[in-house]
């Protein structure tokens, strides 16, 4: 996919979902994840409400690199029945966490930043709100038999873009969100920092 015009950024992440999302926009960047320690930022600000530890962890992320460029960060939470949950340390946690969703709404956070030689310039969150349906154990063992281990890098254990989307009854919210950043957010940004075409 061809680059849109703009100035090159740098992602702050790995992950294969946003450089998915960047890409399929027509955003000119390089990925290159900087060093932030997400749990222990996590366990200091653990009676903060999560679009808070979302937003944190992005702002983290954004300032992990200190560059001439823009550098994007981005994170996502997942909260269900009154509980924050991280990406699964193992298939074991993963089904544990699936036999909790189960029946449950999931609310997701998605938070974005943008920094500029380790300053940030602009931040935007958004979230949405997954309803999982009722889960059997013969469904989960099968989805993880699948899916196991991609969603391990996953917070919610599921790719919405594969076959994560068996998980739920309906979904309230933006795609771009559930799929791990608000896009059109970050798109605004970068047109408002001259690093798109208006």
């Amino acid at each position: 996919m061809s680059a849109i015009g703009g100035t090159g950024i740098i992602l702050a992440s790995n992950s294969a979902s946003r450089k998915a999302m960047l890409e399929a926009a027509g955003v000119n960047f390089t990925a290159r994840a900087g060093d932030v320690d997400e749990r222990a930022l996590e366990a200091e600000m653990q009676d903060a409400e999560p679009a808070e530890i979302a937003q944190a962890l992005a702002a983290a992320k954004a300032t992990s690199l200190d560059a001439d460029e823009l550098v994007l960060g981005s994170d996502s939470l997942v909260e269900v029945g009154g509980r924050r949950f991280d990406k699964p340390a193992s298939r074991e946690q993963a089904a544990e966490h699936l036999r909790f969703f189960s029946g449950k709404v999931m609310t997701l956070h998605s938070a974005a930043a943008l920094a500029r030689r380790g300053k940030i310039v602009w931040m935007g969150s958004d979230f949405a709100r997954l309803r999982v349906r009722e889960l059997s154990s013969e469904f989960i063992e099968a989805y993880l038999d699948a899916e196991w281990p991609e969603v391990s890098y996953c917070v919610g254990v599921f790719r919405i873009e594969g076959p994560g989307v068996q998980l739920f009854d309906s979904i309230m919210g933006d795609q771009f969100t559930v799929l791990g950043m608000p896009l059109l957010q970050v798109l605004d940004a970068l047109r408002d920092e001259g690093a798109l075409p208006l």
